[in-house]
């Protein structure tokens, strides 16, 4: 398969199978990570039993071979997304045991400071970046991690100590985004979407589908036409390889090849074959699925450790006694992991407030400083032409604003030209971006900062909703612009995750999103049923998610302004039916409170004595129809 789907030479593939099985101390290290795996899992399920960890739970014995392989050829500096299911892989990704372990029990010294739980692991320093709930939902984040892996290198800037952009270009940047999916998993519609701009983007991305022939507990081919995932990609020409999973140095050489035609060609997948030994969480027995007798005979005939030490033992690397101490020693690391997580506290009370927003309600965004290598990058990236008619475009802008006679559209347009030309990290994804989208929202961004930085999007929000997570999550600050804001129903589970990001990290991924839209409801508004829901509604509830609305041209461009800025994930609603509408002034270069109202209209001093006025909240299009009343309230004798 790596010859004829990789284009490898038939020498290449040799020396992969060589590079492994000449070298005793690989393997042994090999052997280690496969006994270390599994024995943290059955210490989990013990811990889970004894009331110590709570709430859901998934363990991954008998698919050791695929954390083996993580270790054996993922590099710290990759960045790796996977599902809930992901203890082993943020193992075998360097995340250290103690603290994993003291995550599952909730302890503040767990990776997450015990806000994630077991299902959501997060590293900042290995680039481990979870652990999803929400079946499929890592696939367009890991694109989107592997998005800024490429503008780095177009903008020529890497991470610094403290995981922030700098102006430095990485030396031999080899690095990729690694995503672990679910053979059911991936019959989700994502999959395709990912395939696509994989292949369009030509995204270092390493796709491993996990193949335990299982969607939770119904047969895989009992839901889907075709298993054979590896052969997704063929329509776009995204290559892929078959491993049996019962075999761990198979599984470990295959995935070092594909790795390395990752780091240097394209995208990949790697579809391993396993059984999982358990149900699929320890509140789910697999007896209970009628699955015992498939169990036993899995746990029996498809065991990739006791495969490994029949193989290892037979060619005679290795005795059992030495395959015996290495077990001995991985044991001991996972006791001392447990200790940890018994010895360590649980977070304070406070913690939960701590985490509610990166940027406290009331920041004032005024005093942000931008990056000092702005001025360079755009120096290097923007040609003078380029320059010279964005500049021009935002004085147009500037002018129409003195005027009074900006739009709401125009208004966000030349706030997000201002924030992309103070802080390159600042990008930028929409439908017909080019064309600037229904209100001119994106116009010229795709035209000034190029592809890399503007991206033309398919069109389900979902999707590049969850690409803007990724670059979110890896030093980007994205803005979505949503065509219609009732759009945004296809990235709920998206729009739920960004909110929740910083929270269930621990405070580790800041998520510098912007979703910005019009929308809302007007009387006569004639958008048709779908596009005239109330989304802002729908949103509401979500943890963590800043909401604002405006209805002037003034409102739009401070609040915007702001929304770039914050390092948390933000929402602003525009009104539909006023977007080319509403004209006013703005004040120009200045950021909005995200956390004020405006005041429209004061009623008179008389009409509040005489207990004659109302105060009126509104938003949206309700601000039009307030202003539109006040002279009919006033002639009754009434004020707001």
């Amino acid at each position: 398969q790596l010859q004829s789907n990789f284009g490898y030479t038939a020498e290449e593939v040799a020396a992969y199978d060589n590079e492994l099985e000449s070298d005793k101390e690989k393997v042994l290290k090999l052997y280690k990570s496969l006994e270390f795996m599994r024995g943290f899992e059955n210490s989990c399920n013990q811990q889970y039993m004894q009331g110590k960890i709570r709430g859901f739970m998934h363990l991954d014995n008998g698919q050791e071979s695929i954390p083996g392989m993580v270790d054996y050829c993922i590099k710290n500096g990759d960045t790796k997304y996977s599902y809930y299911r992901e203890h082993t892989h943020a193992l075998a990704s360097g995340v250290d045991a103690g603290k994993i372990m003291a995550e599952l029990f909730m302890k503040e010294t767990g990776t997450c400071k015990g806000a994630g739980g077991s299902m959501h692991i997060f590293d900042k320093e290995t680039y481990f970046q979870g652990g999803w709930a929400l079946v499929a939902e890592q696939l367009p984040y890991a694109a989107g991690a592997a998005k800024s892996l490429l503008i780095d290198r177009a903008l020529g800037l890497s991470d610094d100590e403290n995981f922030n952009k700098d102006d430095k270009v990485l030396e031999n940047d080899d690095r990729i985004s690694i995503v672990f999916i679910g053979e059911g998993g991936s019959q989700n519609g994502r999959m395709a979407e990912v395939l696509n701009a994989a292949a369009k983007d030509n995204l270092p991305l390493l796709i491993i589908v996990i193949d335990n022939g299982r969607a939770i507990n119904t047969y895989t081919p009992d839901i889907a036409t075709n298993g054979n995932v590896y052969e997704a990609g063929k329509h776009y020409g995204v290559p892929g390889i078959l491993v049996d999973g019962h075999n761990p140095s198979d599984v470990a050489k295959a995935g070092k090849a594909v790795t390395d035609y990752v780091r240097t060609k394209g995208p990949a997948i790697l579809q391993v074959h396993t059984y999982r030994f358990s149900g699929h969480s320890p509140a789910d027995p697999e007896h209970e699925r009628g699955r015992k007798d498939e169990k036993a005979w899995a746990r029996l005939e498809q065991d990739p450790i006791k495969s490994f030490e029949e193989k290892y033992i037979g060619n005679g690397m290795f005795t059992e006694d030495e395959l015996k101490a290495a077990r001995k020693e991985v044991l001991a690391e996972v006791k001392a992991a447990v200790k940890f997580a018994d010895d360590s506290p649980l977070p304070p009370v406070s913690l939960a407030k701590e985490l509610e927003y990166p940027d406290a309600p009331d920041t004032d965004y005024n005093l942000r400083k931008a990056p000092e290598y702005a001025d360079a990058v755009n120096a290097r990236t923007i040609s003078p032409e380029k320059m010279s008619v964005i500049n021009a475009h935002i004085e147009a802008l500037r002018v129409k604003a003195t005027a009074g006679e900006i739009t709401i559209g125009d208004a966000i347009n030349l706030a997000i030209h201002e924030e992309m030309l103070r802080d390159p990290r600042t990008t930028i994804h929409a439908e017909d971006l080019q064309a600037g989208s229904s209100y001119d929202i994106p116009k010229l961004t795709q035209q000034t900062y190029g592809q890399i930085r503007a991206a033309d999007e398919i069109i389900d929000e979902g999707h590049f909703i969850g690409k803007a997570l990724g670059e979110g999550m890896n030093g980007y600050r994205p803005i979505v612009e949503l065509m219609n804001t009732n759009f945004g129903i296809y990235g709920m589970a998206e729009i739920s995750s960004a909110g929740n990001t910083f929270a269930t990290t621990g405070g580790q991924f800041k998520m510098p999103m912007t979703i910005i839209g019009a929308g809302g409801t007007a009387p006569n508004q004639n958008l048709g049923a779908e596009h005239s829901q109330p989304f802002h509604a729908y949103v509401m509830g979500i943890p963590g998610l800043k909401i604002c609305t405006a209805a002037s041209p003034a409102a739009a461009y401070g609040i915007t302004k702001s929304m770039i800025r914050d390092d948390g994930p933000c929402f602003l609603f525009a009104p539909v039916k006023m977007m080319k509408e509403a004209k006013g002034h703005i004040d120009m270069g200045k950021c909005a409170a995200l956390n004020k109202v405006a005041l429209l209209h004061e009623a008179s001093k008389e009409s509040v004595a005489a207990k004659n006025a109302v105060t009126v909240l509104t938003y949206l299009h309700g601000v039009k129809e307030a202003e539109a009343s006040i002279a009919a309230i006033q002639e009754e004798g009434f004020d707001i």
